[in-house]
């Protein structure tokens, strides 16, 4: 077979044949997709597609790719999530909907990142943050039992079975258990900085306590996460279009799924609130202006749309590619994604 990593990544044609593992882990991929089709248009879900071209960039915190349409002259960036849109379309009274698609990021490039990967996003109206905790243990669940044809997945030498209700974990209480001291974002700023710096967890100045919740958090407890598991209470600050937690107001009805120490889903109840909204994208264009790329700005069109009426909705995005590794027992986005983004071959030699 062909061991060299290098060119296993950049001749994949040669990969597939001479390693035929290779082949059954692609395979597998496959079935997981088509895994999550099956359960959710069973359940009512209608498959759709949103632009991969977008005027305004949304949906998620992270840096676009940027480009320009010649005939109308003007910029375009390439779609960082799938979010907004499909929200409209609930709005629009299409009740359940789903897209399958490519998500643009202009980010590094690690063993869980590459440039381009795969999301599947799902809205569903009259529902909330624990309808959509619901669906993705099914999702997942169904995942592993039409590709590996068992739920029971072995992660870092333990055998989990994913049929198994999934625990929940605070973000707060998590960290706080780690500090030994109270981390909540209702906690006095320099107070949590001052804990930020006990514990070595990174932060810029203009962070508030949210996102300081949050590095403490990453700094502590994320490596811990074996299983998967549901994390919960997201402050507010990092939370930009998850609706405020209806028992406390400094956190939001949100939660991310972690297993072997990785994201693999984030889903909430979202904000359908235009006034409310608008503040938060105020705030996130104020974190752009003073020089946070990977922040997002006001979209006017889609405050309209709230202001039409989004109903009470849950909304779940889940990364295809990290499933994929989950289930094939892979260390690396690589090796599931078919053609990776890689340096070109001249800048190698």
């Amino acid at each position: 077979g062909l061991k060299e990593v290098e060119k296993r990544y950049r001749e994949r044609y040669v990969d597939l044949f001479a390693n035929p593992d290779v082949a059954q882990v692609f395979e597998a991929r496959a079935l997981i997709v088509r895994a999550l089709r099956r359960v959710l248009d069973a359940a009512g879900f209608l498959e759709v597609e949103t632009p991969m071209l977008q005027s305004v960039r949304g949906g998620a915190t992270a840096k676009p790719f940027e480009t320009h349409h010649n005939t109308l002259d003007m910029p375009l960036y390439l779609r960082i999530a799938l979010e907004l849109h499909l929200k409209r379309l609930i709005v629009g009274g299409m009740e359940r909907v789903y897209e399958i698609g490519r998500v643009f990021r202009n980010e590094g490039i690690s063993t869980r990142h590459n440039p381009e990967f795969t999301m599947m996003e799902l809205y569903q109206a009259f529902a909330d943050w624990t309808d959509v905790m619901d669906i993705s243990e099914r999702l997942i669940t169904r995942s592993a039992h039409d590709a590996l044809g068992t739920t029971v997945v072995t992660i870092r030498d333990t055998e989990f079975d994913l049929a198994e209700p999934w625990p929940r974990l605070s973000m707060s209480e998590a960290a706080s258990e780690a500090t030994g001291r109270t981390v909540h974002p209702s906690v006095p700023l320099e107070e949590l900085r001052s804990i930020a710096d006990e514990h070595g967890a990174a932060y810029e100045p203009a962070w508030g306590t949210g996102r300081l919740v949050e590095a403490l958090f990453e700094r502590l407890c994320e490596d811990s996460i074996v299983r998967p598991t549901f994390v919960t209470g997201h402050p507010v600050e990092i939370s930009p279009l998850a609706r405020v937690d209806r028992d406390d107001p400094h956190v939001t009805e949100r939660f991310e799924i972690f297993c072997d120490s990785r994201e693999l889903g984030n889903g909430y109840s979202e904000l359908n609130d235009p006034i409310e909204q608008r503040l938060r994208f105020e705030d996130e264009q104020a974190a752009k202006e003073a020089g946070d790329d990977e922040a997002g700005t006001v979209d006017e069109d889609y405050l309209r749309a709230l202001e039409y009426g989004l109903p009470p909705t849950g909304g779940l995005g889940i990364g295809m590619d990290r499933v994929a590794m989950l289930l094939a027992g892979v260390d690396s986005i690589r090796e599931v994604v078919l053609f990776p983004t890689l340096r070109p071959e001249q800048e190698l030699t």
